[in-house]
């Protein structure tokens, strides 16, 4: 994979670049079956009341329903497709069981057609794109798709190139050491994939024109510094002028920007060893 990056012929063109997908199969439809229309909300809820802000519009999208348990051991399965999915930033792959089973799960790094993967509790096979509980995989292995609790599928380290490190096991628990750089412990019996996620080169795209976001579903973001004071409490002044208080602000007036948002004696505070670094600008 790699960036591709487009002659200037219009100024939008001149700041646009896009992931090339070699690795993602030539004429692949998404499987019938395991697709579904995805509803659009526009970042509203039940009530028709916008709770998130900047949502709405974009190109129709079909969920493709993801394994992230991988529930079906000691049954040896073959990568058919490399997929691209519109709802995430990482490749997804087709796998057909031995027994004739097709899902889709997250296509690791270098995941080609025709691998053979395999997921287990009891022997280890190391190649990546396996998937195997922490007491059988290897300290300093790269892990991702990693469960919180045993069986309930994977929750974190989910984005595209994202990957965490396993540290060891302590008792009951796997230290693992998350891409934020925080350092935090699950159950030694959670399921996690060795490998990388796919389709690192991501965070490298320069999206170049309004339009490209309009497609991915995000709408435009007004500065609390162009409103009216009616509208933020940034609002209000003549020209260029500072927002004229200690601290930045919400538009309900809460704390913003650097104000931490974790809530205090969290379940998850006793598994946390390490909080992540805050990183430098």
């Amino acid at each position: 994979m790699a960036i591709k990056i487009y002659k200037p012929t219009t100024p939008a063109r001149r700041q646009t670049s896009v992931v090339k997908n070699s690795d993602v199969s030539k004429k692949s439809t998404p499987l019938k079956r395991l697709t579904r229309i995805k509803k659009k909300n526009s970042g509203r809820n039940n009530q028709g009341r916008i709770t998130v802000r900047h949502q709405g519009g974009g190109a129709k999208r079909f969920i493709r329903e993801i394994d992230f348990k991988r529930d079906k051991f000691d049954i040896p399965a073959k990568v058919e497709n490399i997929e691209y999915d519109p709802n995430r930033n990482a490749f997804i792959a087709l796998i057909c069981y031995s027994d004739g089973d097709r899902r889709y799960i997250l296509a690791g790094d270098g995941m080609k057609e025709g691998q053979k993967i395999i997921n287990s509790k009891k022997k280890l096979v190391l190649t990546d794109g396996n998937r195997f509980p922490f007491t059988l995989i290897p300290v300093g292995m790269n892990v991702y798709n990693i469960e919180l609790a045993p069986d309930r599928g994977g929750k974190i380290v989910r984005g595209a190139g994202a990957r965490a490190v396993f540290m060891g096991i302590e008792g009951d628990y796997a230290q693992i050491k998350l891409p934020s750089s925080e350092i935090r412990l699950v159950s030694k019996d959670c399921l996690a994939t060795i490998g990388q996620v796919s389709n690192a080169e991501f965070r490298n795209i320069r999206w170049g024109k309004a339009g490209r976001m309009r497609h991915r579903g995000i709408r435009p973001t007004v500065r609390g510094k162009a409103m009216n004071p009616c509208d933020h409490p940034h609002g209000g002044g003549e020209g260029r002028h500072p927002i004229g208080m200690k601290h930045p602000k919400t538009p309900w007036g809460k704390p913003a920007l650097g104000v931490k948002t974790r809530k205090k004696h969290k379940y998850s505070d006793k598994l946390i060893v390490r909080r992540r670094k805050k990183r430098k600008k």
